[in-house]
């Protein structure tokens, strides 16, 4: 998993957070419909029966809701991955002139390297030596 894609990642984890919310509802829904059987009077078995119908539509509203924000969290990294990718790859170098530019003062032209100068302080120590 480890070079798995994060946006891969995420729908698969709504999809199991799906499937737990519709499993939960579907016990509720039970739950309220047997309570619905067991009740004496009309209206509480009505009452019941309505609770097992409300609580099945919020739960389907919650895990739609639930998809549809991951999809949108999975499609906005995969565009940024995209986009991240495409600024890191290397531009193409643009034509150089036949002749190549001066280099600054300072600096070797591109084809030398540079000539080392000796440190400043072993020459003032071999001229005060010779002095000596």
């Amino acid at each position: 998993m480890a070079d798995a894609d994060l946006d891969a990642v995420i729908r698969q984890l709504a999809k199991q957070h799906n499937k737990t919310i519709l499993a939960a509802a579907k016990k509720r829904r039970d739950r309220f419909s047997g309570m619905a059987v067991k009740a004496k009077d009309k209206d509480a078995k009505e009452r019941f029966k309505m609770l097992a119908r409300e609580v099945v539509e919020q739960a389907n509203a919650a895990a739609r809701r639930l998809l549809i924000s991951a999809d949108n969290a999975a499609d906005s990294y995969a565009r940024a991955m995209r986009q991240a990718a495409a600024a890191e790859l290397p531009k193409k170098p643009e034509k150089k002139a036949d002749k190549p530019a001066e280099a600054s003062p300072g600096k070797p032209p591109a084809g030398k390297p540079a000539k080392k100068k000796p440190p400043a302080k072993a020459a003032a120590k071999r001229t005060t030596k010779t002095a000596a």
